[in-house]
């Protein structure tokens, strides 16, 4: 075993024998990685303050390529005490973590440095559901099921787009909208491209009102029931406590 130093956040944590945890510890380094904590159950360990979900920081380890590694200590980067005082923050914060790791599953790209910037954003202060539906729509691309925000995705127009559609996979201009078409307000059109443009580390300020967020959110939900297979119940509940009005609450 050799001693490692990598940047990471815990993803979840399980107790393991009388006094133990075992935490998945998502890296910059390595991805996503079993981390046996050693009696920090214990009031006394050193390692129980470090060894709880939405730790992050340069986690002293034993590596192990293929089995547990074993935690030494941590150097903490950000307590996350915005996050973990507020109970709406913590919602959207759980969910980007289940969905970052769900999508990690079925990718090999690593996928630290934007669920990590996701959560600082929140943590800040930003608004949660905008970074949410951001790292939401950049995600796609990853699970290789991107709408068409260049251009119109049944006909290849890159001219007088109207509207953006679930059923056919992004974009529509004027000349291949129907009736049966939701027309999103154009604003709407314009944010879903700006979302998955934008570098999460620097976006320092973001205003977009309500009726256009939450059209972004619907849209968003829809498409990833159609397309993605995936259904998480910490979205549900995001919805929920949030009240957003959305697909996933059922």
């Amino acid at each position: 075993m050799k001693i490692e130093k990598v940047e990471g956040i815990v993803v979840s944590e399980t107790n393991y024998s009388e006094s133990s945890k075992i935490l998945n510890v998502y890296t910059k380094e390595h991805g996503i990685l079993g981390v046996i904590a050693k009696g920090s159950r214990s009031l006394k360990s050193k390692l129980r303050a470090v060894s709880t979900k939405l730790t992050y920081g340069y986690f002293h380890i034993y590596y192990k390529e293929d089995s547990l590694s074993t935690l030494i200590s941590v150097d903490m980067i950000n307590s996350l005490k915005n996050v973990k005082s507020n109970i709406k923050k913590i919602s959207f914060v759980s969910y980007i973590i289940d969905l970052t790791v769900q999508v990690s599953k079925q990718s090999e790209d690593n996928l630290f440095d934007w669920l990590r910037a996701s959560i600082i954003k929140i943590e800040e202060g930003l608004d949660p559901l905008i970074i949410t539906n951001i790292l939401e729509i950049k995600l796609l691309q990853v699970l290789g099921v991107m709408p068409s925000i260049d251009c119109c995705s049944l006909c290849g127009n890159q001219q007088d787009i109207v509207t953006v559609s679930v059923e056919n996979g992004g974009y529509i201009c004027k000349n291949c909208v129907t009736s049966e078409d939701k027309i999103y307000d154009e604003k709407v059109i314009k944010l879903l491209r700006m979302y998955y443009y934008v570098d999460i580390d620097k976006i320092s300020k973001l205003e977009v009102k309500d009726n256009l967020k939450n059209e972004i959110n619907e849209f968003l939900d829809l498409y990833y029931e159609q397309y993605t297979g995936l259904y998480l119940k910490s979205k549900s509940f995001l919805n929920k406590i949030n009240g957003y009005d959305s697909i996933a609450t059922n």
